[in-house]
């Protein structure tokens, strides 16, 4: 056992398991009972699943998942893994039972009897699971919630590989057991992760940072992608077909609106490894996907960076092949991951198209000044025009390279006259530069 474990942790367990259990059945049967009353309940099925098997001895992967959701109690290390851990659960039955109530789906295929065994297992089943409540499925939800407490504590190749296969026939079974269909799988799947995602096991969530933003700019961002999450739900529902996957860039774009207006760069969740949580990656992944790509064609003509003064280099987000040479990087950006980082990197994220404020300016500078002496520095955002460039400023301003906000920005446009900085990014670095003279003068006096 862990010997860094707090003690007597089973009995916080045992207490959640006794609140989740009674909780899991009264919302799922009511669930059930109230979808069965209505008239108007309907389905959603794709042609080819008529040709999916049923594989009756998959009902033991699709049972077990019972079983491993007490065992997860046992695993958590601490009270905040624990509790952070249940309430992911709580949040999947809250976020799926709503949805059952809200827009309620049958499953259409007929079961044939099965004897032995897994037919027994099957009964019991279907004397509390009811054909309705498909999508997002809760099996699912709950299972990638559960995966994840489990690869966190499993070690070893053997053991890892042996969990994954089981957790994959667990996903599997819930189509070869004839339980649902294909769409309840995504759909489960990204609830699952959005329960991840708002209940880090590490940090803070992004719940106790939230805020509305009171910066136009911010608006008029969110709105954008807005009407980006109105485009692909429209054409998913009106289309159908392969065009429900639309669905994935639309949550993808609908989160990136709330951290342009509640959630800030935390949204992206950026980890100080450079590389965004795994969570936030799948359910970000078309938005990712389309900001990688926007990055390398605004930069097609100049993808090398620029180096300002000596040591010191202005650029976009580095490939994996592309940091060679460098010593260390300072990294503004909060959407892009950095896949592989140097032994001396900081991370500072920042909402693009968005000024950093004096503050981050700040941090940005003493990032600068601290890194610069283990080597050659890569300073970098999506782009290397605006919010690394930013910084890069505030450095000059700080170390006093530069006097004056316009002598900094007018030196780094010698170097990369791609930069991009507005009244903002210019008013910021002003008021770091005004906070660093009342100190200055503040010291000598």
């Amino acid at each position: 056992m862990d010997s860094t474990r707090e003690q007597g942790l089973w009995k916080r367990g045992v207490l959640w398991l006794l609140l989740l259990g009674p909780l899991f059945f009264a919302s799922y049967g009511f669930a059930n009972w109230f979808s069965g009353q209505r008239d108007d309940v309907g389905s959603l099925v794709f042609a080819w699943e008529s040709q999916l098997p049923l594989w009756p001895w998959t009902i033991v992967p699709y049972w077990s998942i019972d079983l491993l959701y007490g065992l997860s109690f046992l695993l958590p290390a601490g009270r905040r893994e624990m509790d952070r851990h249940a309430l992911r659960l709580l949040a999947a039955q809250v976020i799926c039972v709503a949805c059952f109530l809200l827009w309620p789906l049958r499953f259409t295929f007929e079961r044939p009897p099965l004897d032995g065994t897994f037919g027994l297992m099957f009964d019991l089943l279907m004397g509390f699971d009811k054909p309705f409540n498909q999508a997002p499925s809760l099996h699912i939800t709950l299972l990638v919630i559960i995966w994840a407490m489990f690869a966190n504590h499993t070690r070893g190749l053997f053991w890892r590989g042996l969990l994954h296969l089981w957790m994959v026939l667990i996903g599997i079974s819930v189509l070869t057991t004839w339980q649902h269909h294909f769409i309840d799988l995504p759909t489960g799947a990204l609830a699952g992760f959005f329960c991840l995602w708002l209940l880090p096991l590490q940090g803070d969530t992004p719940l106790q940072h939230m805020h509305l933003s009171r910066d136009p700019r911010r608006w008029r961002l969110a709105l954008r992608y807005s009407f980006g999450v109105l485009a692909c739900a429209a054409l998913a529902v009106n289309l159908g077909g392969a065009w429900l996957w639309l669905f994935w860039p639309a949550v993808a774009l609908a989160m990136v609106a709330l951290n342009y207006l509640l959630f800030g760069a935390g949204g992206f969740q950026k980890q100080a490894n450079g590389r965004l949580s795994p969570a936030a990656t799948v359910l970000l992944a078309p938005y990712l996907l389309g900001a990688w790509i926007n990055s390398r064609l605004w930069t097609l003509r100049q993808p090398a960076p620029c180096q300002v003064v000596e040591g010191i280099f202005l650029g976009r987000m580095p490939g994996t092949d592309d940091l060679d040479g460098y010593a260390a990087v300072v990294d503004l950006c909060a959407e892009l991951p950095l896949r592989h980082t140097p032994a001396h990197y900081c991370s500072l994220p920042s909402l693009d198209l968005v000024a950093p404020d004096a503050r981050t300016c700040q941090r940005a500078a003493e990032a600068i000044e601290q890194l610069r002496h283990h080597g050659p520095l890569l300073v970098c955002c999506a782009l290397g025009y605006s919010r690394s460039a930013t910084a890069v400023a505030a450095w000059l301003l700080h170390s006093g390279r530069s006097q004056s906000v316009g002598s900094a920005v007018q030196l780094i446009r010698q170097a990369r006259p791609q930069i991009v900085l507005g009244p903002q990014h210019l008013a910021a670095l002003q008021a770091m530069l005004d906070v660093d003279t009342e100190l200055e003068v503040a010291h000598a006096g």
